[in-house]
C-alpha cells in the first residue's frame, strides 16, 4: 500500500484492488497499533479505532489536501503510482 504522507506519528496510505474497486474513495491512516479508514468526499471517518486526537490531525489534514486525495485515488485506479502530499505541520 503506498504511502502518501507522514506526520506526527500518522501514516497515511492508499491502495487499490484491482480486481474489486473501490466504490468510494477513501485511505487508510494508522498510528501506532491503531488504524482508520476515512473517506475524501465528504471527508470523515468511516471506520477504525484510531485515538480522537489523531483523528482530528488526519480530518483536519484531508481537508487541507482533499484535492490532492482525489487526485491520488484517480491515478491508483488507472494504474499508476500516487504523488507524494506535504505533512500536516
Amino acid at each position: 500500500m503506498p504511502e502518501l504522507s507522514r506526520f506526527f506519528g500518522i501514516i497515511i496510505r492508499m491502495f487499490v484492488e484491482v480486481a474489486a474497486p473501490h466504490h468510494r474513495p477513501h485511505f487508510h491512516a494508522a498510528y501506532q497499533e491503531a488504524k482508520g479508514v476515512f473517506a475524501l468526499d465528504p471527508v470523515e471517518c468511516i471506520g477504525g479505532d484510531l485515538p480522537r486526537t489523531q483523528q482530528r490531525l488526519v480530518e483536519a489534514w484531508a481537508e487541507i489536501h482533499r484535492e490532492e486525495l482525489l487526485q491520488d485515488w484517480a491515478l491508483l485506479q488507472s494504474g499508476k503510482p500516487p504523488l507524494k502530499i506535504e505533512p500536516l505541520r
